[in-house]
């Protein structure tokens, strides 16, 4: 079976080579106005809302493993498919969206590397054409390895091997934006706002490997811990998440509730 050879932040040169590729599935998470009007050749749209649950005030929650299945299989994706997503914010979507591919034990994804915004800046042939994929059936088993809910975070709060990344902005942080019903962060969490692991100036692509290197071990943020990340819906941290997986960390979680379901529950700590 053809395995297509596409690493996991792909560079939109290298994915022009390989469009048309048998078992290459390009994940639009663009808004559907901009979908309409520009998107990779062959690439489905996927509302970023099918790939998320909401159990007020939590409201970035894993979804159950049927509706993953459907969700999936309505974009004609196989356990044979190699994925790759976009969006046209920086990545935080589509990090989502192969972070839950991580959930479900799906590797074969990549992340393209500034999104929309760096196909368009380098001119590459788009399509206005929606694509309307045959329904594939796709099974889900959700696994844990990439997970943190609320009680494992709690569990791990003072143990030395891991480091709790706060991935929202500083304001958010310490305290000075609501969000929820109480502000704040959760005990030793580290600010590492997600935004600073992108370049503004090259497209929205990731900074340098070296430099965000430096910049999370000054933090504390070192492969020998486990890493759990955060933000308000598991959007922002997703990214942050991808970051992590890119730099080769090999113990990172997600907490998808994040701080709309800990910064509501009157019994969780914060600072």
């Amino acid at each position: 079976m053809a395995h297509t050879p596409l690493p996991l932040i792909v560079e939109p040169a290298e994915l022009e080579t390989h469009l048309g590729m048998e078992n290459l599935l390009i994940a639009d998470l663009c808004r559907p106005e901009i979908y309409a009007q520009a998107h990779l050749p062959g690439a489905v749209h996927l509302d970023y809302a099918q790939i998320v649950a909401a159990q007020p005030p939590s409201l970035g929650l894993l979804p159950n493993a049927a509706r993953l299945s459907d969700t999936l299989g309505s974009i004609g994706m196989r356990p044979e498919s190699h994925v790759v997503a976009y969006d046209d914010e920086g990545g935080g979507r589509a990090a989502r969206l192969l972070w839950t591919l991580d959930v479900i034990g799906h590797a074969r994804y990549s992340l393209l590397n500034g999104g929309l915004h760096a196909w368009l800046n380098e001119r590459r042939r788009v399509s206005a054409e929606p694509v309307k994929p045959a329904r594939s059936d796709y099974p889900v088993r959700l696994g844990n390895e990439a997970v943190a809910d609320k009680n494992y975070v709690m569990n791990r709060l003072h143990d030395p091997d891991v480091v709790i990344v706060d991935t929202r902005t500083p304001a958010e942080y310490r305290g000075e934006t609501r969000r929820a019903e109480r502000t704040g962060h959760i005990p030793g969490a580290v600010n590492f706002d997600w935004m600073n692991a992108i370049d503004q100036a090259h497209s929205l692509r990731l900074k340098p490997a070296d430099e965000l290197i430096r910049v999370l071990t000054g933090l504390g943020v070192t492969p020998d811990k486990e890493i759990i990340t955060y933000c308000q819906t598991h959007h922002r941290s997703a990214h942050t998440y991808m970051v992590l997986k890119r730099l080769g960390y090999p113990r990172v979680r997600g907490y998808p509730g994040s701080w709309s379901e800990w910064g509501n529950s009157p019994e969780t700590p914060i600072e």
